[in-house]
């Protein structure tokens, strides 16, 4: 497979210099339009509202008046106590809050309102191409056979427009298992091979993977990036349609000032229930979640790694990631560089947009729980990371939101946890004398009925995006994919049943990674797994007997207890008890297919097959056994 190997164009240098954090770049007017501070005056100072009114609201609830009056330990100690749940449930609050009013600003206007795609020139379907792009794939020891299916559709689907002489593909391997390298290597001499005549096929893997993909497309960016104008990043679970590559490139061709545009890719292909339940809510609530995005991030968006389109000239000359000084994991290379790069970009003055309405890309999600746990473990490392990176100089504010609420998707699973525990020991205190305080009889009691009112209000909130994301399929036959409104219905509610037991399970591995990440704990560099693979008890025992554990022992404390807590806490002591056979049952294919012969938790995708997923199923049964006899054959090198 030596031309495998050697399977690179004619280098083409262009410079990607580190980027200085301390050092702001030349200042460039970004004002944004009147439409997007308007939807982020609603997000944010919406949020910012509706918590300090539920703060002040519980700050009359807590008997804080009536606990100053005990004596002078008891008082201590139940002051900083109440205090402390004021100060978790008003950070807590604070987020759920923001993604509630985030849906509320996207009401206002879809993307093309808000300003994100409202000052695009809308090209028409006929404008010709300027740019040379190429589509580059970073890979890492993965299944190398499905991303060469799916990179021929994308080729094949290209040729179909008739513009396929502007795009080229690019594999970038840092794979250094060898049974992986040889089936790889036969993939892309197989991939050349198909699309002969129809676009040119590169391959190079590196030798030394500094890093991480970061650093594989700065290497790609060193050698050849002078070559191409635009660069469409993907992974390789990621399926673009061919008309919507060239959307993309027209839109870059139409605006000169355009850094990033990232598509909204769905989810798609799984077969397992907890497959099957992300891609149902993707459908049935992303769009909402999606609007308020874009509404109030206008061109100051983010940047997700994959499924989206680069300028390689402004990406090289201010997204050049350094290296974090300190200790490691909080220091070293940027894990999550994409939110980085994105920052750096728009505050070079590019602009970082998100086009939700630009249909027809798609990637792949996690089988299981498990999976979906460890993919967590690297995102909430990199996200913390993060925080070193929030205070550099001359980054745009939404930038500096985007990292802050990348970290506070990890955190607040932590601080509930912290909540929880407060409300146990709170209600521990309240029940049982102790030595030295006051008899149960004269211990401060809460406002039940103002404490029923705020809890509902806060729960209302939580919901808010979903029944929003409800509503719009029951009203809209294209927001439910084509099903019926029953059958909408009923799988709306299956994903709530399932995202409420969930959580707690959710809340405690977040919390382990939080944890592990302040003690020093690397999370390493694993290649995702995207394929099912069964049901393995043992390990389903091992990752969530704490879980089940936990939930035993809140269950037996809150029974012991004279407490009315127990009611409360249903749902989280239910979700940890069943933490194992719930595990079980999302990993289970058997459970989604059941589902999927009633049409529950459907997509568009089942309904009718889009035709590059028909021609990627076609390549994929027809190269397999061809690049598995190939790979047999070849010698595989040293690593």
């Amino acid at each position: 497979m030596t031309s495998a190997l050697s399977s690179t164009p004619p280098a083409s240098p262009l410079a990607m210099p580190t980027q200085v954090l301390s050092r702001r770049p030349a200042r460039f007017d970004a004002s944004p339009d009147p439409l997007t501070i308007l939807a982020r005056a609603i997000t944010f100072g919406g949020s910012l509202a509706l918590t300090a009114g539920a703060c002040y609201q519980l700050y009359r609830i807590i008997p804080l008046d009536e606990a100053a009056t005990l004596a002078a330990p008891a008082r201590l100690w139940l002051t900083f106590l109440l205090w402390l749940l004021l100060f978790l449930f008003t950070t807590t609050f604070a987020w759920i809050s923001l993604s509630a009013t985030g849906a509320l600003a996207g009401l206002l206007s879809v993307c093309h309102l808000s300003g994100s795609t409202r000052r695009q020139r809308h090209p028409g379907a006929d404008t010709a191409l300027r740019g040379r792009t190429v589509l580059i794939m970073p890979i890492y020891n993965e299944d190398a056979i499905s991303a060469c299916a799916a990179l021929a559709a994308m080729g094949e689907d290209l040729a179909r427009t008739g513009l396929q002489g502007h795009f080229e593909i690019f594999i970038l391997s840092d794979s250094n298992a060898a049974d992986v390298l040889a089936t790889e290597q036969a993939a892309a001499q197989y991939l050349r091979d198909h699309l002969r005549g129809t676009m040119p096929v590169w391959y190079r893997r590196r030798e030394h993977n500094s890093e991480r993909k970061a650093g594989n497309i700065r290497d790609f960016v060193n050698r050849w990036g002078d070559s191409y104008d635009y660069m469409v990043v993907l992974d390789a679970d990621s399926l673009i349609a061919g008309e919507t590559l060239v959307a993309l490139v027209r839109e870059m061709d139409a605006d000169p000032a355009s850094g990033i545009l990232q598509t909204l890719p769905r989810l798609h292909g799984g077969k397992t229930l907890f497959a099957r339940l992300q891609q149902f809510a993707g459908i049935a609530y992303g769009p909402v979640f999606s609007r308020g995005l874009c509404a109030w991030q206008g061109h100051d968006g983010n940047y997700w790694g994959h499924n989206a389109i680069i300028r390689t000239r402004a990406f090289a000359a201010s997204a050049g990631l350094p290296v974090l000084p300190g200790r490691r994991p909080f220091a070293g290379e940027i894990r999550s560089h994409d939110f980085v790069e994105a920052a750096l970009m728009r505050r070079a003055g590019w602009s970082v947009r998100m086009l939700p309405e630009l249909a027809h890309s798609w990637e792949e999600c996690p089988t299981t729980l498990l999976d979906a746990a460890i993919r967590d473990r690297r995102w909430a490392q990199g996200n913390v990371q993060h925080l070193a990176v929030v205070s550099a100089r001359g980054l745009r504010w939404p930038s500096r939101a985007h990292m802050l609420m990348g970290v506070m998707n990890y955190l607040t699973s932590l601080l509930w946890l912290a909540m929880v525990t407060l409300g146990l020991v709170l209600s521990t205190q309240f029940a049982l004398p102790q030595p030295g305080l006051l008899p149960v009889e004269n211990l401060p009691v809460f406002d039940s009925k103002g404490m029923i009112g705020l809890f509902i209000f806060t729960m209302a909130l939580l919901l808010l995006p979903k029944m929003l994301g409800l509503a719009s399929g029951l009203l809209t036959p294209e927001m439910r994919g084509g099903m019926g409104r029953l059958t909408f219905f009923c799988s709306v509610l299956l994903e709530l049943l399932f995202s409420v037991l969930h959580a707690p399970i959710f809340m405690l591995i977040h919390s382990r990674h939080l944890w592990d990440i302040l003690h020093g704990q690397d999370s390493g560099w694993s290649a995702q797994r995207r394929q099912e693979s069964g049901i393995h008890w043992r390990q389903l025992l091992m990752s969530h007997g704490t879980h089940t554990v936990v939930g035993i022992l809140l269950l037996s404390l809150l029974l012991w207890l004279p407490s009315s807590l127990l009611y409360w806490m249903l749902p989280i002591i239910v979700g940890l008890l069943l933490a194992v056979p719930l595990s079980a049952l999302g990993g289970s294919q058997a459970a989604g297919q059941w589902l999927e012969r009633r049409g529950l938790l459907g997509i568009p995708e089942e309904r009718a097959l889009p035709e590059i997923m028909q021609r990627r199923h076609a390549l994929l049964d027809a190269c397999e056994p061809i690049i598995t006899a190939r790979a047999a054959r070849t010698a595989t090198p040293s690593v």
